[in-house]
């Protein structure tokens, strides 16, 4: 019962479009109809509005984090914060309000780490921004971070880190499937760069 009740949590904080309600509430009306048609920070980013980007992007992060945070507190359990942070994160890729159709959930892993175990998401965050200094592809960035994160759940070891590990690569495929078409892009060379500004 007290991961069934975690699986909900997570799922439904997780299923909120962070990206989709604040894009209409500025009256830039539906993000899914704006580039990519996701509904992540990085779609956002592409109406021109850095502010909703950014905060579109710690919602994200947030949600699945505050998921898995909640979940330990009510039930003095690391497990069922691991279980809301899973659920978070399948919510934010499948929300029932949007007929699962969601975004590709790198953030909002990305904040699940964090909260279930902090070590692993700072070095997850520190991958991906290695990876985006150095090679200037957001996918490619989210993809390496993520993949390696249950090698660095599986290296510093710990209580329960079957299930760290278990978890973590489930997402890291979730990823994978979710990224079909970034990764034929990156392999044919058409994906695009992270721009960076010149001083």
């Amino acid at each position: 019962m007290i991961f069934l009740i975690s699986a909900f949590i997570g799922y439904f904080l997780g299923s909120i479009p962070f990206g989709l309600v604040f894009t209409r509430l500025a009256g830039l009306g539906d993000i899914r109809k704006i580039g990519s048609g996701n509904i992540g920070a990085t779609n956002v980013l592409r109406t021109g509005r850095k502010d909703l980007a950014l905060l579109t992007l710690i919602c994200d992060i947030g949600k699945a984090g505050f998921a898995a945070l909640l979940a330990q507190w009510l039930f003095h359990n690391d497990l069922a914060g691991l279980c809301a942070g899973t659920f978070g994160v399948l919510g934010h890729n499948f929300p029932i309000w949007l007929k699962f159709k969601g975004g590709k959930g790198v953030a909002s892993t990305l904040g699940m780490m964090l909260a279930t175990y902090p070590l692993v998401g700072v070095l997850a965050c520190l991958t991906w921004l290695v990876m985006a200094l150095t090679f200037r592809y957001s996918s490619l960035s989210a993809l390496t971070a993520l993949t390696l994160s249950p090698l660095y759940a599986l290296i510093l070891g710990g209580e329960h880190m079957s299930a760290y590990v278990g978890c973590y690569a489930f997402l890291a495929l979730l990823s994978l499937l979710r990224h079909r078409a970034n990764i034929s892009r990156l392999l044919n060379g058409t994906e695009t760069k992270i721009k960076m500004k010149k001083k």
